[in-house]
C-alpha cells in the first residue's frame, strides 16, 4: 500500500452544503434562510447579550454589578484535618510538607498548609506547617505531640 492509495472509509466524509449557488442546487435564492425578517439578513446574530427588548440577562442579576470583588492577593491554603493525619501517620513521627505531599494530602503543593481540628488524634506527632487552628493545636498537644509553625 502506498500513500496515494489511501482513501477514507465509504460514507465517512460528507461534502458541506453549498448554499446560495443557484436554483438547481436546492438551496439557491434565499439559501435556506426563509424570506425577509432579521434571520434572513447578514449579521443577524446581533451582539451577544441582546434579547430583543427584554432586559438583558446580566442586568437582571443584582449580584454581578458592583457587589465587591475577589481580592487578587488572598492566600489559598491546603486544608488538612486531624482525621486525615491519624489515617496516614499511624505511629509517632514528623508531619512536614514533604510527608503530606508524599501522602497525597495536598491539593496544590505550592500553597501553604493549615491543619484543622476535624476528627481525633491519638498519636504523638511533631507537626511542622504554616498554620494550625486553635482546636487542632489543643488536640495535638493533648495527644503528646508538638506544633511548630513555619514561615
Amino acid at each position: 500500500m502506498k500513500l496515494h492509495e489511501l482513501v477514507p472509509n465509504a460514507g465517512s466524509k460528507k461534502d458541506r452544503k453549498r448554499v446560495g449557488r443557484g436554483p438547481s442546487a436546492g438551496q439557491g435564492k434565499t439559501a435556506g434562510r426563509g424570506t425577509k425578517g432579521a434571520g434572513s439578513r447578514a449579521g443577524e446574530g446581533g451582539h451577544l447579550y441582546r434579547q430583543g427588548g427584554n432586559l438583558p440577562f446580566f442586568r437582571r442579576l443584582p449580584f454581578l454589578r458592583g457587589e465587591g470583588f475577589t481580592p487578587p492577593n488572598q492566600v489559598e491554603y491546603n486544608e488538612v484535618n486531624l482525621d486525615q493525619l491519624s489515617d496516614v501517620f499511624k505511629s509517632a513521627g514528623e508531619v512536614t510538607l514533604e510527608a503530606l505531599e508524599k501522602a497525597h494530602l495536598l491539593r496544590e503543593p505550592r500553597n501553604p498548609v493549615v491543619v484543622l481540628a476535624r476528627g481525633e488524634i491519638n498519636v504523638a506527632l511533631k507537626v511542622r506547617v504554616h498554620r494550625v487552628s486553635a482546636g487542632a493545636k489543643a488536640k495535638i498537644e493533648k495527644a503528646g505531640g508538638t506544633v511548630e509553625l513555619i514561615a
